[in-house]
């Protein structure tokens, strides 16, 4: 089992950056595949980016390819998402989650973090 905490969302204009962190507890976190997801507000969650537990494949939202990047340190057991260019249209809250597969849907995520809230001002 794993619990996750996101952090680092907070207010950003557009066209700037933000980092968001995942900081995961529990002796497995390497094993586990890891994602972002995003839900504005009046939306359905949505997948943003996903990362292989330990061979650094990727894989992003055609919304966010480009200016979106994931990563992890197991060692550290964080997963960050290394956010630029931001635009309004990324405003949502955050979360993370874990999986135990390279996925991009939420029903192959088994934990999440509570979320953390991104507002790019326009």
């Amino acid at each position: 089992q794993v619990q996750l905490v996101e952090s680092g969302g907070g207010l950003v204009q557009a066209g700037g950056s933000l980092r968001l962190s995942c900081a995961a507890s529990g002796r497995t976190f390497s094993s586990y595949a890891m994602g972002w997801f995003r839900q504005a507000q009046g939306k359905e969650r949505e997948f943003v980016a996903t990362i292989h537990r330990n061979d650094g494949y990727t894989h992003y939202a055609d919304s966010v390819k480009g200016r979106f990047t994931i990563s992890r340190d197991n060692a550290k057991k964080m997963v960050y998402l290394q956010m630029n260019r931001l635009k309004s249209e990324d405003t949502a809250v955050y979360y993370c989650a874990a999986s135990d597969r390279v996925a991009s849907t939420e029903r192959d995520y088994d934990y999440w973090g509570q979320g953390t809230q991104v507002t790019v001002s326009s």
